[in-house]
This record gives C-alpha cells, structure tokens and sequence, in this order.
C-alpha cells in the first residue's frame, strides 16, 4: 500500500496528530494468540497507522483470569519499538458492579481506582507514559452498549466529575498521562466535563470514542453539536458493526466469529430493521463495485467530526482489507445514496 494514503488528524485542542485509522486491540489475548497480535501490529505500524487503543479489561469479554492480558501483549511489542512513534490509549474501567475481578465490586472512577489503574497499565504496557488516558464509560448511571433510554430510577452515587478531572490532572503533571478522553459518553457528559475543566483549570477532554456505524449514526443527533463547538472529535469504534456490515453473517452466523463465541455482543442487531437495512447497504456496495467493509469504514472516515476510525481484526486478511479502506473516497452520489437507506431505516442498531 502507498503510505501516503494513510492521513493524520489533530485530536481536540492536544498535539497529538493521530492516523485515521486506529487499531483496536480487544481480541488478543482471547480470539488472538501473542504471535497474531504482535503481527497485526507490525503490519499496521508498516501502513502508516500509529495509533494503538486498548482498555485495562481487554481481552473481551471480560474475564478474571484474562483481563490485562491484552495490555500485556501489546507491551511485549512495545517494548521493541521507538516509542515516541506510536500514540498508545487505553482505559480505566468505568463505574458500577460489574467485572468485580478489577479492584472489587465497589470500582469508582475516583482517586484510588485511578491511580491503580494507571500504574497497572503502565507496567502491562511496558512504558512510562499513556497518550490518551480514557474513562471507558461513565461512573454515573448512563444506558450502555444499546441498553435503551435513561431512567431516573436507575440513578445512583457517582464521584462527582471535578474531583475525577483533578485526579487526571495530577497524573498529567507526574507525567503518567498526557491527555485525557472519553468513551461512551453522552453529550450531557462531554459538555460537563469540558466546562468544569475551563472554570477550575484541570485538564480537557480531547476526545470521545463512542460506536457509530451506518446501523447507528446516533452521534449525529446527540453530540455532532457538543462535538463540534467543544472540539471533541470523535474516536469511532465498531464501524462495521461486528462484522455484520461485512455481509459475513448473512448466510448465518459464523461459530468462530466475535458474535458466534459471545452472542451477547450481537444483542443490537437482532433489533427489527437491522436486516432491513443491511441488506441495502450490501446491496448498494455492490452496486458501487466497493467491499461491504471498506464503504462502511469509507463513510465512517467521511464523517467530519470523526479524528479516527477504531478497527479490530481476527485475521491478518481482514485487517489488510480494513487498512485498505483509506484508499475508498466516497463521491457525493454515494453518499446520498447512503442517506436515502438512513432516511428509511434510520438508526436500526442504537
């Protein structure tokens, strides 16, 4: 591949110029072995991609006797490269009960689970330092992973976002962390941490990763706006919406694939219009002469609010292909085209 296919966007108000393709890591350890992982990453880097997401509860799904290992893994390699090359993100585990195999059941994003966290994934990692340190999603009660809308019954106690803000901002002077984002967030979120950060000078958000996918473009309604006037861009994460953007699981459901070994992942897909509307989108890939994957990731690439589309592969052939899809612009026409089967089968797969 000619490398100058591969651009680089600034994220947010940092000096972080990130590729617009972000590999994402949270199959090694448990779909990928060390020697696939460690590929993968070589043949990313050799393309131009520079930036490299993981989470402190990777591999996926979580479990206590894997989680880190992903973070181990990458560290392993990281260790064997110039590191100020590469942009490295990860995660600390958000709020709520669950996974109490990280730092027990009451895990809040608060002073101690920080600064654990950091130190733990700076050790996995092999490095002195995170790029991009980011709550995985938030320590209040939100809807997650298209778990519906929100309900106040469902509130509970959460470290208020100031004192999590001054925690960061503690780390970035010790040099741990560099910058910090967001994942899974909403725009009431985005929108209170950024203004916190400007009335008591901690540090600002510079990003927010959340899904988005032609099945779900609900970013554009919910947070395009705080995006754009807060300058948050976007770090898109499941772009192909778990492969069924590929038309892999058209003929069913491949036993081997991410769906096939933890159908819990594919909840959101099995919604009313989801088939409705892939069948178009596949249909009008074909029509184009274009992959079903690369026009997913094409359009997601478009998209102005988007630094870098997070892309995860089981395969080194897979990853070929997804990397391959900086060289697809869409035109306009396509584009419109596209809009016509949103406008009909709007958000299918929130």
């Amino acid at each position: 591949m000619n490398l100058d296919f591969m651009k680089t966007r600034q994220l947010g108000n940092s000096d972080l110029q990130v590729s617009e393709i972000c590999l994402g890591t949270m199959t090694y350890g448990q779909q990928n072995s060390i020697e696939e992982a460690h590929a993968q990453l070589d043949y990313a880097i050799a393309q131009g991609v520079n930036f490299i997401d993981t989470a402190e509860m990777y591999p996926v799904p979580g479990r206590g006797e894997t989680q880190g290992r992903t973070s181990e893994y990458i560290g392993q390699w990281l260790s064997k490269q110039q590191r100020d090359k590469l942009i490295i993100a990860t995660k600390v585990t958000g709020g709520g009960s669950r996974m109490e195999w990280i730092r027990g059941k009451d895990r809040n994003v608060d002073r101690p689970n920080i600064e654990q966290a950091v130190n733990d994934s700076l050790k996995r990692l092999q490095t002195d330092y995170i790029d991009l340190y980011q709550i995985h999603w938030p320590d209040r009660y939100v809807p997650l992973f298209g778990g519906g809308t929100f309900n106040p019954e469902q509130d509970r106690p959460t470290v208020p976002i100031a004192e999590q803000l001054e925690v960061f901002k503690d780390l970035v002077d010790a040099g741990k962390i560099r910058y910090v984002g967001l994942s899974n967030e909403t725009a009431w979120g985005v929108n209170q941490f950024c203004h916190l950060a400007e009335t008591l000078n901690l540090p600002r958000v510079v990003s927010v990763q959340n899904a988005y996918s032609l099945l779900n473009r609900e970013f554009d309604l919910t947070l395009a706006e705080t995006s754009y006037r807060e300058n948050v861009p976007l770090l898109a994460y499941s772009p192909l919406a778990f492969g069924f953007l590929t038309g892999k699981h058209q003929s069913g459901i491949d036993p081997n694939s991410r769906v096939g070994q933890f159908p819990g992942f594919g909840a959101r897909y099995g919604k009313p219009n989801v088939q409705a509307a892939l069948t178009a989108y596949l249909e009008l890939a074909k029509q184009w002469g274009l992959s079903p994957a690369q026009m997913a990731l094409a359009f997601v690439r478009s998209r102005w609010f988007v630094a870098s589309t997070i892309i995860g592969a089981t395969t080194l052939d897979q990853l070929k292909e997804d990397i391959g899809s900086v060289a697809v612009e869409l035109t306009p026409e396509m584009l419109a085209a596209i809009d016509e089967i949103h406008a009909k089968y709007p958000n299918p797969a929130p």
